[in-house]
């Protein structure tokens, strides 16, 4: 059956147009807990330093770190407000969430059109996220008279505005706020479009469109808008995580039972630009999760291992995707399809179509409370009691809600849309902001060597956006032309 394919085509196919577009699929599965449904989201970290208890002895990076600034402002957290700090394995763990999303799937589609590069870039992509992310939390530090680390800053938007404050003390802090959001809010929108396609697709001869299904979809995730916490958000990532499980074995153990058909002979010498660009895309971004971790190192009851905690999790992350992507290629060769998914026998497409729905669903939460809290966070700035009212961050959290509905609903070719706004989103929040901001924030005490890693970075991060974007209007334009 090929359900599954025309299920993802339209998605898949934005892959073909930008290859930056899925960086909004990260997901962030915080273990933490709060009493106050309207606490900042991008203030966490600051609550568990003010509001917690704290653990023994000095707080360290990578040498030696002290507590936050004490001369630091920012807004007053609201009182009587909780927050759990995580161990380094509830860090991991929400790490390990954010990398491994639903377009794991689409590794061996890569592998078929960068052959033996491919295995060589899910290696380098893991490299390169990795120390971006230790780029940007290193960010949050300076150092002191006596050679201490202090946290100095809380966030992604208190690391633009410092390195913005000579031109506009607020201006950087928009302008990832608002990147952020736009993010956040293009992946709610994602998961209800691949909800509806996958409800279409499994139940066929059911006379409801897509529209409807989606709409469908829409009515389960009306809860989301009474979450007040991320406790309750990681519960349902724990969740997803184990549906993703159940797919990446279920491929794994179909792919071994035709081991005697492997060869190594499948590999291509030869690849095409075009479609390599595809495969960077799947293969970087598959691995995109700094939107966060400034807010989840912060909450790390030991932050000294975080960057120990960084480097496990996409090392295994990496030899999970270098294997599954390989098993499955090996399988397939050349029939290799956009969704892998699709080689799967009728049997197990129907498991899979099924279990892939349930991830989208569960997978939405996150990014919609994320969102709304940012946005939360901006209106509620001031002390005017009207904005911080439970009803109004109910308002507010509804609000959203439907308008991810309306936009998945109306917005012809979104997914080429969303292809376009990643190119410029994605590829800034994962490598353009945070080398450029290490480079602004660390000039004085970064070696040579470090200077030229940051500006590389920077260069093709660079490059994945303009290719994405000019991609993305190509696809818009043929796609609007042949209306």
């Amino acid at each position: 059956m090929a359900h599954l394919k025309q299920t993802f085509s339209s998605l898949f196919n934005c892959f073909k147009e930008t290859p930056s577009l899925f960086l909004g699929m990260v997901r962030w599965d915080s273990c933490l807990g709060t009493d106050e449904e309207h606490v900042n989201f991008a203030r966490r970290d600051e609550l568990s330093r003010t509001q917690s208890e704290e653990p023994n002895g000095p707080l360290n990076l990578e040498l030696d770190v002290c507590h936050q600034d004490p001369e630091y402002k920012s807004p007053a957290p609201l009182p009587h407000a909780q927050v759990k700090l995580i161990t380094s394995w509830e860090a991991g763990w929400n790490v390990t969430n954010a990398i491994q999303g639903i377009f794991v799937l689409g590794l061996p589609y890569a592998l078929l059109h960068s052959g033996y590069s491919g295995l060589f870039l899910i290696i380098l992509a893991a490299a390169l996220c990795c120390y971006t992310g230790k780029i940007l939390i290193a960010c949050l530090y300076e150092e002191n008279e006596d050679g201490q680390l202090i946290r100095v800053r809380d966030t992604y938007e208190d690391i633009a505005n410092a390195c913005c404050k000579k031109l506009s003390p607020r201006l950087g802090g928009i302008v990832v706020s608002v990147t952020q959001v736009m993010e956040l809010i293009m992946t709610c929108i994602l998961y209800l479009v691949v909800s509806g396609n996958l409800l279409s697709h499994s139940f066929p001869y059911v006379p409801v469109n897509e529209k409807t299904w989606s709409l469908i979809a829409f009515v389960t995730l009306l809860p989301c808008v009474f979450i007040k916490t991320l406790k309750i958000i990681s519960k349902l990532s724990q969740l997803c995580s184990l549906v993703h499980l159940i797919i990446i074995l279920v491929v794994m153990t179909y792919c071994l039972t035709q081991i005697h058909q492997w060869s190594w002979a499948k590999f291509r010498l030869s690849i095409k630009f075009e479609n390599f660009l595809v495969s960077v895309g799947v293969i970087i971004f598959s691995y995109t999760s700094q939107i966060f971790l400034p807010t989840l190192e912060g909450n790390m009851k030991n932050p000294g291992e975080f960057r120990c905690m960084l480097n496990w999790t996409h090392f295994f992350a990496c030899i999970l995707k270098t294997t599954f992507a390989l098993t499955a290629f090996l399988t397939w060769g050349e029939e290799t399809k956009e969704v892998i998914t699709d080689n799967l026998p009728s049997f197990l497409q129907t498991l899979v179509n099924l279990c892939l729905l349930t991830k989208a669903l569960l997978s939405y939460p996150l990014p919609f409370y994320a969102a709304t809290e940012i946005v939360y966070a901006c209106i509620s700035r001031g002390n005017h009691s009207n904005y911080r009212s439970p009803l109004f961050a109910l308002g507010v959290r509804a609000s959203f809600l439907l308008l991810t509905l309306l936009m998945a609903m109306f917005i012809p070719h979104f997914a080429l849309l969303m292809g376009l706004t990643g190119s410029v989103t994605g590829a800034a929040m994962t490598f353009l902001l945070p080398s450029l901001f290490h480079l602004k924030l660390k000039w004085k005490t970064l070696s040579f060597l470090e200077k030229c890693a940051d500006t590389s970075v920077f260069i093709l991060g660079f490059l994945c956006s303009l290719a994405g974007i000019i991609c993305s209007i190509k696809g818009l334009i043929e796609a609007f032309g042949g209306m």
